[in-house]
């Protein structure tokens, strides 16, 4: 486990794939209940008690509901910890920074996601088309709260490589997303895995577009569409 020494860099910016944690979407909520999937210990660790599970849980929605308010700057570590309930060490044990913190949600909110789109799959006949909308979803899912969203791709750009396997496991839950709308039997080829990894890239940089100004909706859907086609070539 991680020592509980707080890091006073947390409070500045770090220069090195949605509103609850795990909540069915849509609509997401930052002040919802629980969620009803398994937290997802950090990466090497035991699985989490039931009690650690819970306090996980409470600082999650803590995090989440200040991003929903005011986004990256509005999510400082003591803030975090007094909204949770939680000792501000003890914060620390389970986030070392706010960056591995926003990561969490940030995976929190794909899962969410998953278990939503696994009750409600596309119904599209080409796994093209299916893929194109299972992200298209996922997009206007965090269009809904587009401070969280700025504050979730901020943190995942921020993200140094003591983040990696954190960042890693959003990666993984990204492209799950996109194998299951693909909706096969057997195992992806080598050529479906190049072009999912693609397919998760230009969502990333569609995300950041759209968050930043340079791109719209329309444009994002574009593109989308455009890389989920990728799935159709030999």
């Amino acid at each position: 486990m991680i020592p509980a020494t707080p890091n006073p860099a947390d409070h500045v910016e770090h220069t090195a794939t949605l509103a609850r944690p795990g909540a069915p979407l849509p609509p997401p909520s930052p002040s919802a209940s629980p969620s009803p999937l398994p937290p997802v210990p950090p990466p090497g660790e035991p699985p989490l008690t039931a009690r650690q599970a819970e306090r996980r849980r409470r600082i999650l929605r803590a995090a989440t509901a200040l991003a929903v308010r005011g986004g990256y700057e509005a999510v400082q570590m003591r803030e975090v910890a007094e909204s949770a309930q939680v000792a501000l060490g003890t914060l620390y044990r389970y986030f070392p920074s706010k960056v591995h913190l926003l990561v969490a949600v940030m995976l929190e909110q794909l899962q969410g996601l998953h278990e939503h789109i696994r009750r409600h799959p596309p119904t599209d006949v080409e796994p093209a088309l299916r893929v194109a909308d299972t992200l298209t979803r996922a997009f206007h899912a965090l269009q809904r709260e587009p401070l969280l969203a700025e504050a979730m791709v901020r943190a995942l750009s921020f993200a140094d490589r003591s983040v990696g396997a954190e960042v890693d496991q959003v990666s993984a839950a990204t492209g799950q997303l996109i194998l299951d709308a693909i909706g096969q039997s057997g195992p992806p080829t080598e050529s479906q895995r190049a072009a999912v990894r693609v397919i998760e890239h230009t969502w990333h940089s569609a995300l950041v577009a759209w968050l930043s100004g340079r791109a719209s909706i329309a444009e994002v859907r574009a593109d989308l569409h455009t890389a989920a086609r990728l799935l159709t070539l030999p």
